[in-house]
């Protein structure tokens, strides 16, 4: 594979893990707020759906057309791209997330790697990077809200692993798993000087 090819490979596996952690939840488990920041599962996948459109749209003079309000509208709540309000359906939000994909992979075919871009929000010693550049910035934005969403998924019921039919964990039943953690507790406790449970 060349090097632009891999990059878009491994973008589509990440996304493609990002929306599997929305698979089989209900409406109010794909937007409730997990952590006390809000973060949530339908609000990472807009979030990413809206940087793609940044990134590999507007910083490249590719503009997309698709009206991105909770950027646009300042009287909307701050942060709107991070989280899906009630009128916001699922689907919508998911077409969002397909139509920014595409839009972004038309980018990656039509320009070069070294094709340069324009971020306006980076600093002016790296406002101009390659399109290398931002895929690789891109990649590991995505990869790395996916993480937040494994993690998320995990505990709300337990989900594990890359998508659905592909765990990447050992095969362990719910009791292999509590065993497992009990050896890990068990170091951690061990290690920060704390007597054992």
């Amino acid at each position: 594979m060349d090097p632009k090819e891999t990059l878009h490979h491994y973008l589509r596996a990440q996304r493609a893990a990002l929306l599997s952690k929305l698979e089989g939840l209900s409406e109010y488990d794909v937007r409730r707020p997990l952590t006390p920041t809000g973060t949530n599962l339908l609000g990472v996948v807009k979030h990413v759906a809206s940087i793609q459109l940044g990134y590999l749209g507007d910083c490249f003079d590719r503009p997309s057309g698709i009206p991105l309000p909770w950027f646009e509208d300042e009287s909307r709540e701050p942060d709107g791209d991070l989280w899906a309000t009630a009128d916001e359906t699922r689907a919508s939000i998911l077409d969002l997330y397909r139509r920014s994909a595409e839009h972004a992979d038309a980018t990656i075919t039509a320009l070069d790697l070294d094709m340069t871009g324009e971020v306006a929000w980076w600093s002016a010693d790296r406002r101009h990077p390659s399109l290398h550049t931002v895929l690789v910035h891109l990649l590991v934005d995505v990869a790395r809200h996916t993480g937040q969403a494994d993690i998320l998924r995990e505990g709300l019921d337990g989900a594990v692993g890359f998508v659905p039919g592909s765990s990447n964990l050992p095969d362990r039943d719910a009791a292999g798993w509590l065993a497992y953690r009990s050896i890990i507790e068990a170091a951690a406790r061990e290690a920060g000087g704390i007597d054992p449970a």
